[in-house]
């Protein structure tokens, strides 16, 4: 279970999260939804450790990330897989490379083994690895290289994994499948996950509960019904894409 009490977090004179409160379910996919710019990847770069906050704490099963070493997070970290926006893959590297790469630099393991997860987190993410592995970044489609991103998520078994928005850039088609692709993984490995993003309908499809981040805090939590016959002013505008009425998206 994660769990954030009373967090702040400014940049220089910008106050980003202004007393954040949310206990992310364990097991299951949590969407923290928002506008651009309004806190969501500082929520879930707290959840790894790249940022600390200014005041209150962060649990994770009951354990206050906020008071821990580097040592301790380093440590940390190998258990929480994180999934960026652009898929981060080394761009001199082929794909079996890339997907090796975490195990490679954190875990002493035959090469056996490295090939044998390798090849295995390549198939639960879609993926034929005999077609793949020798093939480098710039040799892929955008959809691929997310896929191949989330292979390297997942080769070192995480608890937790996070994602910042997974289908940006994407056309609806890859879109759709990076969505089945986050949920079957849900389903098939168990993970406690978190997603970010701004594409409401996949979101829907891929998550279990749902959170509103809003002028730095959680003004709602919930699963799909609670969350689409919210009448909170906010949501009921998001929800409809809407820029007019008394709320105003900055």
């Amino acid at each position: 279970m994660i769990i954030f009490k009373d967090v702040y977090k400014s940049f220089g004179e910008r106050e980003i999260l202004k007393g954040v409160n949310l206990t992310i379910v364990p097991n299951k996919t949590t969407v923290i939804f928002g506008v651009s710019g309004g806190g969501k990847s500082t929520i879930i770069k707290h959840i790894v450790g790249l940022l600390k906050p200014d005041k209150g704490q962060i649990y994770i099963n009951d354990f206050d990330i906020t008071t821990a070493s580097d040592r301790v997070m380093r440590e940390f970290r190998k258990k929480i897989g994180f999934l960026f926006q652009s898929g981060a893959l080394f761009d001199s590297m082929n794909v079996f490379d890339n997907v090796a790469f975490p195990l490679r630099e954190h875990m002493q393991v035959s090469a056996k083994q490295v090939e044998y997860s390798v090849r295995s987190s390549l198939e639960l993410v879609g993926l034929k690895p005999d077609e793949i592995i020798n093939l480098f970044p710039h040799e892929l489609s955008g959809g691929m290289r997310k896929r191949v991103g989330l292979a390297r998520t997942i080769v070192m078994k995480p608890s937790i994994i996070l994602y910042d928005e997974p289908t940006s850039g994407l056309d609806p088609v890859s879109s759709n499948l990076i969505t089945d692709m986050i949920r079957s993984l849900q389903h098939e490995l168990r993970v406690t996950s978190v997603l970010i993003s701004h594409d409401i309908g996949e979101s829907f499809k891929s998550g279990d509960y749902f959170a509103m981040l809003f002028e730095g805090q959680i003004i709602d939590y919930g699963n799909e019904f609670f969350f689409k016959s919210s009448m909170n002013p906010v949501i009921r505008q998001f929800l409809s894409g809407s820029s007019r009425g008394p709320i105003k998206f900055r």
